[in-house]
């Protein structure tokens, strides 16, 4: 099996819901994604996937919906208050915990037509999470 891996580097903010750390307050991240992509044959040029390609597609996704952005749960009651200053935000269905945007990328990526492998999402330089395809 061959695989590669590009990263992907993005700012972000976020609270958690039903949480009783200092992750229930609005704060950011310098967060780092892993995409890993895999496949049992290369292409004609030898390649699993150009990381252009990767690029290409989440990255410009990534900076569409995520980066510098307040990434909240839809139950989340200061969804208002931040739509009506003015203050990017993406809704997400769960809370926003790091496992929970690894597998929001991932289904992300793979409805772009690629075989994502594994996303890590690293929230600080000493901790990540990850979301993997099923074996």
């Amino acid at each position: 099996m061959h695989s590669v891996t590009k990263t992907i580097d993005f700012c972000y903010g976020h609270r958690l819901l039903n949480y009783e750390g200092q992750c229930k307050y609005l704060h950011g991240h310098n967060g780092k994604l892993e995409i890993d992509v895999e496949s049992k044959i290369l292409d004609d040029k030898g390649m699993v996937i150009d990381f252009t390609v990767i690029k290409e597609t989440v990255k410009t996704w990534i900076d569409s919906k995520m980066d510098h952005r307040m990434i909240l749960s839809r139950e989340d009651p200061l969804i208002p208050l931040l739509e009506e200053a003015g203050q990017p935000i993406y809704v997400m269905e769960d809370n926003p915990t790091a496992e929970n945007i690894a597998k929001l990328v991932f289904n992300q990526v793979k409805s772009q037509g690629i075989d994502v492998k594994e996303i890590r999402l690293w929230e600080t330089p000493t901790s990540y999470a990850s979301y993997s395809k099923m074996s």
